[in-house]
């Protein structure tokens, strides 16, 4: 990062911001995987259709770290350097699928997406006016988040309308 960009974050505390994005770069690895994971395992109704849908979500996750990683790297920080720490570092749980069923895996998914939500929320207002381009990032990561638990609720509705016409 350059000089100027260095004195616009005079007011914010940087190590913090680095602790924050590196807990937001190991959530999305560890969602980048439960979706994955979850999508190739899931079993149960509209099964195919959700399984293209979830692993374009779990693309767009990767994406997420990519940005994440280069605004750590930026801020003279270091990523995450450690799949063994995605776990102590993240703010959110990891749900491995254990039961495959397509409801249970798109429940643990809307978990995650919803504290997805609420850290992303939490970067954006701590960097909102001070520091616009990890601002600029986390509105943008915040935005397809919203997207992954509207298409999550959708697909849960479905299901549940499509088991009650079926009774």
């Amino acid at each position: 990062m350059g000089k100027e960009g260095v004195k616009t974050l005079k007011s914010l505390d940087v190590k913090k911001l680095i602790k924050m994005l590196n807990a937001a770069l190991s959530e999305e690895w560890l969602a980048y995987y439960q979706y994955w994971l979850g999508a190739r395992l899931m079993e149960g109704p509209m099964r195919t259709a959700i399984e293209a849908e979830l692993l374009k979500h779990a693309d767009e996750e990767l994406g997420h770290a990519t940005l994440l990683v280069n605004r750590i790297i930026e801020l003279d920080g270091t990523p995450v350097l450690s799949p063994d720490e995605w776990t102590k570092t993240g703010n959110c749980k990891y749900y491995p699928p254990s039961d495959v069923y397509i409801e249970t895996i798109l429940d643990d998914n809307l978990k995650s997406e919803r504290c997805a939500i609420d850290h992303y929320k939490e970067i954006a207002d701590y960097t909102d006016g001070i520091d616009h381009a990890t601002h600029a990032i986390a509105t943008q990561i915040l935005r397809d988040e919203l997207e992954h638990e509207q298409d999550i609720e959708d697909w849960i509705q479905d299901i549940l309308q499509m088991k009650k016409h079926l009774r």
